[in-house]
């Protein structure tokens, strides 16, 4: 048997174009990586400047406390702001370096800026307090820039900064058990000397200024009170804008 030709009405197999291939969404992820990059960039050269103004503060507070020949200059380093207020540069500085080279925060991190951030905002509400206070006795306080930056513009800062970031790690509760041991020590300290040297950093730990042990007591529950209301804040905060971890990521939220 012969082969049929085909013929001129006969058609072979039809080969169908394929149609285009359609934008993949994982096209995107490059571009809002970029952005998320940028606003993390932006939170670290935030925390540099707010890093220079600390240091700027400090330097202008203690030239400052240099015009008054009875006031010993090395007493400025016994206040709770000036110390927290150093911290507060270290904490600045570090989370600067982590902003501008990685998208998350460390968990070491946030514990430690959560815990400065916490001191600083307790120094100026502390301040604000007897600043007040002292408007309705028969002395004022003045309040010079350098006053102003460490107890108001710092602390102000730093906690929109902690509520706006998003980079943060998420705060275990159990992190308020590390709110109170520094205030602690540095109370214990600052009595000790105080007795020692006849002088106290703040007029409620300074016998001669209270009207007895009750009110020195008093202002403390309050101060223990503040540590952990606003430690209690950020830790909430902190967990209101957590997102969930990568499998297989199972770093512990509770520091050590």
């Amino acid at each position: 048997m012969g082969a049929q030709a085909s013929g001129p009405g006969r058609t072979g197999p039809t080969v169908r174009e394929s149609s285009p291939l359609r934008e993949e969404p994982q096209a995107r992820e490059p571009l809002r990586a970029r952005k998320r990059l940028s606003l993390r960039s932006s939170y670290g050269i935030g925390r540099l400047l707010l890093a220079v103004a600390g240091i700027a503060g400090l330097i202008g507070n203690y030239e400052y406390v240099l015009r008054f020949p009875t006031f010993a200059a090395y007493n400025v380093f016994t206040y709770f702001t000036v110390q927290s207020a150093i911290a507060a540069v270290i904490a600045f500085v570090l989370g600067a370096i982590v902003a501008l080279r990685q998208p998350k925060d460390p968990q070491w991190l946030d514990v430690f800026r959560a815990l400065v951030t916490t001191y600083i905002l307790v120094s100026g509400i502390v301040f604000l307090t007897i600043v007040i206070q002292s408007s309705s006795r028969d002395y004022s306080i003045e309040v010079p820039w350098p006053s102003q930056v460490l107890h108001f513009y710092i602390p102000t800062l730093a906690l929109l900064d902690w509520l706006t970031d998003t980079g943060k790690a998420r705060l275990s509760w159990r992190f308020l058990r590390w709110i109170l041991p520094y205030p602690i020590a540095w109370g214990i300290f600052t009595f000790v000397r105080g007795s020692a040297v006849g002088w106290y950093p703040y007029f409620f730990l300074d016998p001669a200024q209270v009207s007895g042990p009750l009110e020195t007591a008093f202002y403390c529950l309050i101060a223990v009170v503040l540590f952990l209301g606003i430690a209690a804040v950020l830790v909430a905060t902190s967990r209101l804008s957590w997102r969930p971890r990568p499998r297989g990521d199972r770093t512990s939220s509770v520091p050590n």
